[in-house]
């Protein structure tokens, strides 16, 4: 079996046939519709959660004393815990059972989601971020590795399809669902609602979702675990909370040591490798083209994308003084086009195949460009009604790119490798979430005192086209087969 079948590069020596007792597991039962329901609701939770809390931190800071600081962390924390730990979580379910994992996931996602809703103060409710981060972890990349394991051909294709549409919709959810909960009853309830999803999360994953782990099970790689944390802290800490913190020198300090911290995980990987120990993330998994380039255009797709998401919530709340529901409802055209792009996206790509991706990237400019226009004509009288054109194309295009990519990243990732894939790929997913917040977030506030609301939100509108002309101009590189 070749690591891509994509590289004209010779194969990687992998074992064409079962060599461990448990291989059947792998490959078998397949997953029924129940149980891509119950694997797709433990995908959305922590993608809601992520969204969800933007626009409870202000209630937040009114109910607790928090202070920005303070709230930059119960961002962060639940942000950089879950990005840190996926690839960990991924190999973990390879290992002891990608059932397992999610099972307990979703059960400590639940207890931990019900510690942050009774809270009793600031620095508790950032302990208790930490730790749900910490279980979204654990469950996550079990979705994507089960799906791999147990579906094949045109059922893993529209598996995946709904995975990638689940996780964009998640992302506008979230931020609707929240001023909903918000305004109606308080901030507590953003965390307490997942409480009884959890509930049914695990009695539907105890009969529906299949056990499956990878035939050739691998220890815990700690050098490499700990040093990819280490890259991951220096980088995303200091960029979501630097802003807050008023950049004190500790950011400047872990910013400076992010390069040396990847440059020791590179060398510590393959070094792993070479002496036939097995890494964390095995550097062989990146001669797959499909994945080396898909993650190379994921990472400014979803950073220009979550960061629209936020400073578009905070441009309608503090900018045209719109409430949590009011400013969710503006995101309402966007849900509805994303859903029925993503129903499309499967049939377009099975004809087109990565073009569907360029042809997205296009439709989300000119949506980013139309909703540009309409801040520069008509701001600050300017409503849901004109705004909506854009947010629709807007979110058409993504949901045109980001179903597609999932599947082209993956598609040539072996089934025993299936957890450390979808670790790697989510771990890039989540890092550009966090990213996005931190950069094009930082960017727009900083703005603010200077340039007035108006002309921030357009130099940030601005600079997001550039990441969206950017992702056209990388998926000319992708395979054109999406598999």
């Amino acid at each position: 079996m070749s690591e891509s079948t994509a590289s004209p590069r010779p194969p990687v020596s992998l074992p064409t046939t079962p060599l461990h007792p448990r291989e059947h597991i792998s490959a078998a039962p397949e997953l029924s519709p129940l149980g891509l329901f119950t694997l797709l609701l433990g995908a959305a939770l922590p993608l809601i959660d992520f969204f969800i809390v933007n626009v409870a931190l202000h209630a937040i800071d009114q109910d607790l004393q928090a202070g920005p600081a303070l709230l930059e962390l119960v961002v962060a924390g639940y942000g950089v815990a879950y990005a840190v730990l996926l690839v960990l979580g991924g190999r973990l379910g390879d290992t002891v059972g990608r059932r397992k994992l999610f099972l307990t996931g979703m059960a400590a996602f639940g207890l931990t989601s019900l510690a942050c809703g009774l809270a009793p103060d600031a620095w508790t409710l950032v302990g208790a971020r930490v730790a749900q981060g910490a279980a979204a972890a654990l469950m996550l990349p079990q979705v994507l590795a089960t799906i791999q394991s147990t579906t094949q051909g045109p059922r893993k294709a529209r598996a995946m399809g709904l995975y990638g549409a689940t996780t964009g919709l998640s992302m506008v959810v979230g931020q609707i669902l929240g001023g909903v909960l918000v305004e109606g009853m308080s901030w507590r309830a953003v965390f307490l609602v997942n409480v009884p999803v959890a509930l049914l999360g695990l009695i539907l994953a105890a009969r529906s979702v299949p056990e499956t782990r990878s035939p050739q099970p691998a220890s815990v790689d700690v050098p490499g675990t700990l040093l990819l944390a280490a890259s991951l802290i220096t980088l995303l800490l200091p960029l979501t909370e630097g802003r807050a913190a008023g950049w004190p020198v500790w950011t400047w300090v872990m910013l400076a040591l992010f390069p040396v911290s990847v440059a020791a995980f590179c060398r510590v990987e393959l070094r792993a490798d070479r002496t036939g120990r097995t890494p964390l993330v095995p550097p062989s998994l990146f001669q797959s083209v499909p994945l080396r380039r898909g993650l190379a255009l994921l990472l400014p797709l979803i950073l220009g994308f979550s960061g629209f998401m936020f400073v578009f919530a905070v441009a309608l709340q503090q900018g045209l003084r719109m409430g949590p529901v009011e400013a969710g409802l503006a995101l309402v055209p966007m849900a509805v086009v994303f859903f029925f792009g993503s129903l499309a996206g499967p049939r377009l790509t099975a004809r087109f195949g990565s073009r569907v991706v360029s042809a997205g990237g296009l439709i989300q400019a000119v949506g980013v460009a139309l909703i540009a226009g309409a801040v520069w004509r008509n701001w600050p009288e300017i409503g849901i009604v004109e705004l909506a054109p854009g947010v629709a194309l807007a979110g058409l295009g993504t949901s045109l790119q980001q179903p597609t990519l999932f599947r082209i990243v993956l598609s040539d990732v072996p089934a025993h490798r299936a957890g450390v894939g979808s670790g790697v790929m989510i771990t890039t997913q989540q890092s550009a979430l966090a990213l996005g917040v931190a950069t094009l977030g930082s960017l727009f506030l900083a703005l603010l005192p200077g340039s007035g609301m108006r002309d921030a939100l357009l130099i940030t509108l601005l600079v997001q086209l550039g990441t969206v002309v950017l992702t056209v101009l990388l998926s000319l590189r992708l395979p054109r087969k999406a598999v």
